[in-house]
């Protein structure tokens, strides 16, 4: 069962979440350094990984499915959350540069469905990055934190997923090798500990990240889908 945006909120609101939160987007940084002027989408809950680009990013949504419940943004962020159906996402095709998946697949009633809708939504040179829980990971087995909930997969399942929805892998790379735990000793070093996980233990990682183009010459005609519930949260 995937964990709902309430209980997200209160594990990111915590050290052990807020560490997570900072180790993984380091990662995500160094894979996008600069959206500058960019349409970027997040799906799932994505935040606290969005909030590397929002100052910079033309336009910056976070998009929660609407079996996960409503997500907001901190007060005062100028920009836009929204909750919809993961197949029928209410934007026009091309419409984003960047699209960034965060407790999204593993969440997903349908996922091929919803990276369908991804594929159509994605602009042709875009780029879209799956952040997933490892199977072989210590996070994936805690259902305390969001990445114990839902389905993991392992590096290869993903790239068969996205092969299958007419995503081509361009890069790969993990993150969160410090264990899920509250000891403020081990977070305090979280740091030195994900560099030593890194080197020593590098199948052992709590999250794959994949980075994913379209595959334009596998491409076909993708049927339509009807649109269904949009929810507007926040603007500003």
């Amino acid at each position: 069962m995937a964990a709902d945006v309430h209980e997200a909120a209160q594990f990111y609101g915590t050290a052990r979440g807020a560490v997570a939160a900072r180790l993984l987007r380091q990662r995500l940084g160094l894979l996008w350094p600069s959206l500058a002027g960019q349409s970027v989408l997040g799906i799932g809950y994505t935040a606290p990984y969005l909030r590397a680009w929002r100052e910079t990013a033309a336009r910056c949504i976070a998009l929660t499915p609407a079996q996960l419940g409503v997500a907001r943004w901190p007060a005062g962020a100028p920009n836009l959350s929204c909750t919809a159906d993961e197949d029928a996402l209410p934007f026009a095709d091309l419409s984003f540069d960047r699209i960034l998946l965060v407790h999204g697949l593993e969440a997903a009633e349908n996922a091929p469905r919803m990276l369908r809708e991804v594929w159509r939504v994605l602009k042709d040179d875009g780029s879209l990055l799956v952040v997933a829980p490892n199977r072989r990971g210590l996070w994936a087995h805690l259902e305390s934190t969001p990445f114990g909930n839902g389905r993991p997969y392992s590096a290869g399942q993903i790239g068969k997923l996205l092969a299958a929805s007419l995503f081509r892998v361009e890069r790969r790379d993990t993150a969160l090798f410090v264990p899920p735990t509250r000891l403020r000793l081990v977070l305090r070093s979280a740091g030195l500990v994900e560099r030593g996980g890194r080197r020593a233990l590098s199948g052992l990682a709590g999250v794959t990240i994949t980075e994913a183009v379209k595959d334009v010459y596998a491409a076909m005609p993708i049927q339509a889908v009807p649109r269904r519930r949009l929810v507007l949260a926040e603007t500003s």
